[in-house]
């Protein structure tokens, strides 16, 4: 468990949930929040210090959150899959009533990583009103064929490496992070999920930053999002890959206070 996490209790697919986050200086109430959405094999632990280096760095408030199936939030039930949907799932149902559980009752700032990324746009799409601003980092709009392929890979490396045990580090069970992420990317049908229509409904600022050299997607996918959301700031990090914030996580932090603080100034 990482050090300072709280549980949520929720109630989501018929069955109590809980929810694992980690509140980083709640005593700054009148500074931004800034809540953090994980990668699709993300925790609370998995961001290790870097929600609390950008927090203090931009006097912010953070919320750190597993969702379920992931961290120490409740694991996947036995037999259960994801399906198509699960991020928008996450967005429309798991994200909001969160919130709601530990009473969040502001415009939150969003804070995504990969899958994350696209959770946060998607909620951002749905509650135009509700968020303040989004940040994402090598977020996915469509499905590219070198995601599809690094995510075969990274199933091959499961099931040959000693990737479960350096999983079950932030996971209570392994298993049900990896199963649920890779068992949702690599149907057949995922090859048509889409969510670029969705996003003109966003009337935030964002901020899409991406990697160069990411090994899950290609720059088409932030600008797509510009495309859809002409109010985004993009950033391009050369010799970066899929996670800025742990490739670059200076550039990371520069960038996204200021983003946060000229989007407050010109409000």
């Amino acid at each position: 468990m990482s050090p300072g996490s709280e549980f949520a209790a929720i109630r989501w697919r018929e069955r109590d949930v809980r929810i694992e986050y980690l509140r980083i200086a709640p005593e700054r109430t009148d500074a931004p929040l800034v809540v953090f959405l994980h990668e699709g094999l993300g925790s609370v632990a998995m961001w290790k210090d870097f929600p609390e280096q950008l927090c203090n760095a931009g006097g912010f408030r953070g919320l750190v959150y597993s969702r379920p199936g992931y961290g120490r939030s409740t694991p996947r039930a036995d037999g259960e899959t994801w399906d198509v949907d699960f991020m928008h799932r996450q967005a429309h149902e798991v994200l909001p009533a969160f919130l709601s559980a530990i009473g969040v009752t502001e415009a939150p700032w969003l804070f995504g990583h990969s899958d994350g990324g696209s959770i946060a746009l998607l909620y951002a799409a749905r509650v135009p009103d509700g968020v303040a601003g989004v940040v994402v980092e090598a977020p996915h709009i469509f499905v590219e064929e070198v995601s599809v392929t690094s995510i075969e890979e990274a199933r091959r490396a499961w099931h040959e490496t000693d990737l479960p045990q350096r999983l079950a580090r932030y996971h209570d069970s392994a298993d049900s992070a990896f199963g649920g992420w890779s068992g949702a990317w690599l149907q057949p049908t995922f090859r048509q999920w889409n969510i670029e229509s969705e996003l003109e409904a966003i009337r935030c600022p964002v901020l899409a930053m991406q990697g160069e050299d990411d090994q899950y997607g290609t720059l088409a996918q932030i600008h797509g999002i510009a495309e859809r959301a002409p109010q985004t700031r993009l950033l391009a990090l050369p010799h970066c890959g899929h996670s800025p914030h742990r490739d670059q996580p200076e550039q990371a932090i520069v960038a996204t206070i200021s983003f946060i603080n000229d989007a407050r100034r010109t409000r």
